[in-house]
């Protein structure tokens, strides 16, 4: 079967979500989506892990947001949260290198600081 590049469609591979500006609903630009987190056994995307901060991609954070809490904006070719910088300075990260184990225990911690429903 052919590809078409005029096709659109309301799913998207996650190799092109990953990279992905991600903007607070201000316009400025957070971060980008590094990786997505999905849950093994339902097979929703549970987080978008946002790298945040650093500079010319070292010592970035990683910081799990709900995936449900970004909302893909077309003008933007990025996805938008209703999040500011202060907010997300605060919110639980890890450095690259130090994954943590999204435990249930972890995920609801996650949640409950961005006030969304697990």
């Amino acid at each position: 079967m052919a590809k078409s590049s005029t096709i659109t469609s309301d799913v998207i591979s996650s190799e092109k979500v990953e990279g992905t500006t991600v903007y607070n609903t201000a316009g400025e630009k957070l971060g980008s989506v590094d990786d997505l987190m999905i849950d093994k056994v339902s097979g929703q995307i549970r987080y978008a892990v946002l790298e945040f901060g650093g500079f010319l991609g070292m010592g970035t954070d990683r910081y799990p947001l709900p995936w449900n809490m970004l909302k893909y904006d077309t003008a933007k070719e990025g996805y938008v949260v209703p999040l500011d910088k202060d907010k997300l300075e605060k919110a639980p990260k890890y450095a690259e290198t130090e994954v943590p184990e999204y435990t249930t225990d972890y995920g609801k911690r996650v949640y409950n600081y961005y006030g969304a429903d697990w």
